[in-house]
């Protein structure tokens, strides 16, 4: 599902550093199946020691807050209270439709990152340069549906215009949302067709997006230098 935002009223920006001390203890260790962060249901993957969550709060605004567990607390480290989600609000995953602009809620992980700007310094995620004839394939007659790709490299219609349901994404054409962008891995790695494409974690435009999660530009920097595949992080949607 493609990312392209609506004009709307536009929120201020806010980041905020938690002290260390502010911690939120848990009951279970890192083998807990489910815990609550930030008013959101997290579900752990084993060795999960970060997360991002998305609290939404009205219409499609949102509190996202980056955790890590440390000496067996969770410790909030940034929090944007001017997070945004999809203008037709917030859906079951399992229930989503591409072109709804729907956010997807749930638990997913976060497994790569991608951007038109430089990749941030401690950044640890694999990351993806843009380049020229880079698109989110969002054609679901191609096998590369969901996945980033090149039109040099074919196997998709990238030639099909944005009114077309299975119009692909090109990546630069959003400099200033997609500067920074973490990958939701919604619907991958094996794909259901019409369930949506192209879920990120990105920059703030002008309003809400059409179904990923955004942040103020300085927030989305700030989190992509702090994932570590390591810590198996996964970001949890909720409301």
């Amino acid at each position: 599902m493609r990312c392209r935002v609506v004009v709307m009223i536009l929120l201020a920006a806010t980041l905020i550093s938690t002290p260390a001390g502010a911690a939120a203890p848990i009951g279970a260790g890192d083998g807990a199946r489910r815990v609550t962060l930030g008013g959101v249901t997290v579900r752990l993957d084993p060795g999960t020691r970060q997360v991002i969550t998305v609290n939404h709060t009205s219409g499609y605004a949102a509190t996202v807050r980056l955790w890590r567990r440390h000496n067996g607390r969770w410790e909030s480290r940034v929090t944007a209270r001017d997070g945004r989600t999809g203008y037709g609000g917030l859906v079951a995953g399992d229930n989503r439709r591409q072109g709804t602009g729907t956010t997807p809620l749930g638990t997913y992980p976060l497994t790569e990152t991608f951007g038109n700007a430089a990749r941030p310094a401690g950044s640890a995620l694999p990351f993806h340069q843009v380049r020229r004839g880079d698109y989110w394939v969002q054609d679901n007659a191609s096998r590369f549906y969901n996945e980033l790709r090149n039109k040099r490299q074919g196997g998709f219609r990238w030639w099909l215009g944005t009114g077309d349901p299975d119009s692909s994404e090109r990546l630069a054409d959003y400099r200033h949302q997609y500067a920074w962008s973490v990958v939701i891995d919604f619907n991958r790695p094996d794909p259901v067709r019409h369930r949506g494409s192209g879920i990120f974690f990105h920059v703030n435009g002008d309003g809400a997006t059409a179904g990923c999660v955004s942040a103020p530009k300085r927030f989305v920097h700030a989190v992509m230098s702090r994932l570590d595949p390591r810590l198996n992080p996964v970001i949890a949607i909720g409301r």
